[in-house]
């Protein structure tokens, strides 16, 4: 439904002027009255008017035009600051920044795979630096990919940018080659880790040989796991503290980086029979051992669905919940809320399970709130998430192995429980209130059956039950109650429970108590049913004969005045 609505005038003083807000009005005659106005009295160069209409979901406006009159808008010429200007990296030192090694990684995507290894190690190694000159099309293309998307954001001729490109492309070809024929980078084999470490400090080139050093240790060890193992070899004969233990720990937690970056290595490292959503819990077990373990000691239940990390990624573990890598958890933190926002399935195969991981998933970043992510990334993420699990093909999946109509409700009762924001909450709502308001619900809980009228309301009455805790609006669990309530209500008429129960010989507290639990919601939905509970029970209070029993009894009378509070009667 449309929320409340509004019209807006935009002009425009002069034709190359952006727009800027005159007036906001609810009557549309007006806004666009005042517009020609302006525009005939020469106040403005180009008017606009438009509606605005607010999603009560969402809380944004939609924009619809609704006039345009006056001078077309200038084409601005987009200007670029003089510190963007001209290439981005004018050195062969420039290739090794972060944002640079990520470029590098993603337009040599291909050859890095061939390979067997990452940006780091291509920037470091003499033997990859020589093979990636010789091969002469792949560093082509590469130089292209870069050249053409930066001449368009800069303004620079593409011929220009190629040439650049290759000349910095050579110079640090060279650099690497000719650093390894100096014997810069020694081999592990004849030297200890934690001498070059002490040894380098304070020279100036000391980052790039260090990093050549642990890239050079990585030469054929195949898998993401064995270089996993190996670089965790390393950080554990790197020395104690200091700046030397820092000159080792940077370059092994920039290989990782780039190690855990590809999917390949990723199921590598923690085990190819995890699925996406089992592996994003063991990353998020592996970067947060401290958070998930404290979780699993209040809930042993998240034990069954985390995995457990072993081998090489448990010692990483040891080393992130010592302090250690603190951009690596980061950064793998953010790629499971990347893949979280991504529409790929979590367990392809199990929609019931996909929603048991996601809400494992949830717990465990939500602990990790603050560290890792702010909390506001994972909501965000978990909103995105969710609506994949509101769409047709989804919840398909989800109730196709649901025998009864009943179960589907359950099920669905338990989606909207476990969906978050408010579009996704209102999406979830629908499907359980059409199933729920469908014939065949009702015809199900009318038909003769394994369950007894009483067994049937109090099976309507737990899903009534269930519905307050999945954070609907108050709309959508007002309708979605009274349609549980009008198909109680006609199980009982049928059954005629409540006129039995008043009829019956059994003593009146018992009668009364009865009566009580099913008009206070407990054991028959909210709706007809329970009124007609309320009333019966309120005519055999006011009996004359019952209260003078009752009055007589008062420890009769104690246990069932929380029921009658809770039925909304006078205790």
């Amino acid at each position: 439904m449309a929320g409340p609505v509004h019209y807006e005038l935009y002009i425009r003083k002069t034709a190359p002027a952006p727009w800027t807000l005159q007036m906001a009005t609810e009557d549309r005659s007006h806004a666009i009255a005042s517009a020609e106005e302006m525009l005939a009295d020469d106040r403005a160069a180009a008017v606009r008017v438009t509606k605005e209409t607010l999603d009560p979901d969402t809380m944004e406006f939609n924009s619809v035009t609704v006039l345009t009159r006056g001078a077309p808008e200038v084409a601005r010429k987009r200007v670029v600051p003089d510190d963007q200007a001209g290439p981005r990296c004018g050195a062969p030192q420039d290739l090794y920044a972060p944002t640079a090694r990520e470029l590098v990684a993603r337009v040599l995507e291909d050859w890095l795979n061939r390979q067997g290894v990452t940006a780091f190690e291509l920037l470091h190694r003499p033997d990859l630096a020589e093979k990636l000159d010789a091969s002469g099309v792949e560093l082509q293309h590469a130089i292209q990919k870069v050249a053409v998307p930066e001449s368009q954001a800069v303004g620079q001729p593409v011929h220009d940018l190629v040439r650049h490109y290759q000349k910095l492309a050579d110079r640090a070809i060279e650099r690497v080659v000719s650093a390894g024929r100096r014997s810069q980078f020694p081999s592990l084999e004849h030297h200890s880790i934690a001498d070059l470490a002490h040894r380098l400090s304070g020279q100036p080139d000391r980052a790039f040989i260090m990093g050549g050093v642990v890239a050079g240790s990585l030469k054929g060890v195949r898998g993401g796991r064995a270089r996993l193992d190996r670089l965790m070899d390393l950080a554990d004969r790197a020395p104690m503290d200091g700046p030397p233990l820092a000159l080792v720990l940077v370059p092994i937690e920039q290989l990782l980086c780039e190690l855990f970056s590809a999917r390949t290595n990723l199921a590598d490292v923690l085990g190819p029979a995890l699925d996406q959503g089992a592996s994003l819990a063991a990353v998020v077990r592996m970067v947060a051992p401290r958070e998930v373990s404290a979780l699993i000691a209040q809930d042993a239940r998240l034990a069954l669905q985390v995995p457990v990390v072993e081998g090489p990624a448990a010692r990483l573990g040891e080393r992130v919940a010592a302090g250690q890598f603190p951009l690596l958890s980061a950064s793998l933190a953010r790629m499971v809320v990347r893949e979280l926002m991504s529409p790929r399935r979590l367990r392809p195969n199990d929609a019931a399970g996909e929603i048991d991981i996601l809400r494992t998933l949830a717990t465990t970043l939500t602990a990790t709130a603050g560290r890792l992510l702010t909390l506001e990334e994972v909501q965000t993420a978990f909103n995105e998430r969710s609506k994949s699990l509101v769409t047709a093909d989804f919840v398909a999946a989800y109730v196709k192995d649901c025998g009864t109509v009943l179960s589907e409700a359950e099920a669905l009762t338990r989606l909207c429980e476990n969906v978050t924001g408010t579009a996704n909450k209102r999406s979830a709502a629908r499907w359980l209130a059409a199933c729920v308001g469908s014939l065949r619900f009702e015809g199900e809980m009318r038909a003769a059956g394994a369950q007894t009228a009483a067994q049937k309301l109090g099976v309507l009455a737990s899903l009534a039950r269930a519905l307050k805790a999945c954070g609907l609006t108050e709309r959508d669990e007002t309708e979605i109650v009274s349609a549980i309530g009008a198909v109680g209500g006609t199980v009982e008429a049928e059954a005629r429970i409540v006129a039995m129960l008043a009829r019956s010989p059994a003593p009146l507290p018992q009668k009364l108590a009865v009566l009580l639990r099913m008009a206070s919601g407990d054991t028959a939905p909210p709706g007809p049913a329970a009124e007609r509970a309320k009333a019966e029970a309120v005519k055999l209070v006011r009996a004359p004969q019952n209260r003078a029993a009752l009055a007589a009894s008062p420890e009769a009378l104690g246990p069932l005045k929380g029921l009658m509070r809770a039925a909304g009667l006078a205790a």
